[in-house]
This record gives C-alpha cells, sequence and structure tokens, in this order.
C-alpha cells in the first residue's frame, strides 16, 4: 500500500506530466540517442546495435520522422539500397527536455530517499 506524502508539492504535481510519450518509448529514446551522437546513423547500425527487427525499427522510425524529430534520407553505398537517420534540430530539443524531466524525477526519488536527521 502506498502511504500519504510527507510533502504538499509531491501531491500537487504528477512526476510523469512532463514526459513526452513519443520522445519517452524506450526504442525511440534510444534512436533519438544515438542520431544525437553523429551527423547521420545508417539503419543498419541501429538495427544491429539495438537488435530490433528491420520492421520494428521502420514502425519507430516513422513515428519519430512524423513528430518531426529525426529525417530519414534513402539513397544508396554502392550498388545496396541506404537508409540515414539524422535527428532534427526539434528533435534535440525533445531529447534535452526528456532528459531534464528524467534528471527532475531521479532528484525526486533520491530526495525522498534520503536519510533524515
Amino acid at each position: 500500500m502506498v502511504s500519504e506524502s510527507k510533502d504538499r508539492t509531491t501531491q500537487e504535481t504528477s512526476p510523469i506530466e512532463d514526459l513526452d510519450d513519443t520522445v519517452h518509448q524506450r526504442v525511440r529514446l534510444g534512436i533519438l540517442t544515438i542520431a544525437n551522437e553523429s551527423r547521420k546513423v545508417e539503419f543498419r547500425f541501429l538495427q544491429e546495435t539495438m537488435g530490433l527487427t528491420a520492421g520494428n525499427l521502420s514502425q519507430h522510425i516513422r513515428v519519430l520522422e512524423e513528430a518531426g524529430l529525426i529525417g530519414v534520407q534513402k539513397g544508396t553505398e554502392g550498388r545496396r539500397p541506404r537508409t540515414w537517420i539524422s535527428i532534427t534540430r526539434v528533435g534535440k530539443v525533445a531529447l534535452r527536455q526528456e532528459v531534464a524531466v528524467l534528471k527532475a524525477l531521479v532528484s525526486r526519488v533520491e530526495g525522498l530517499s534520503a536519510p533524515s536527521n
């Protein structure tokens, strides 16, 4: 059973209120994080790194692209078709905001579990 909160502000604000469902989903958060680390990332690299099927990764990429968080560029390298993903400015802002909210959640948890004097 959950006890009542000691702090009134904890009751007034939801700790998850500012999480962005599009960004927060674990696979999409991973895609944005990896894309944020380089200028562009190849689809196959994401698939192998994250251990996803091509279809599953494609669906998450579609969601992020429709939200304007990533750009998708298709082309060829040699004779092989390739898909590259890059994070947009909007995506970078959304990722930073999500990280800030997660940090606030961690701080909140650590504050509640701190030993009292």
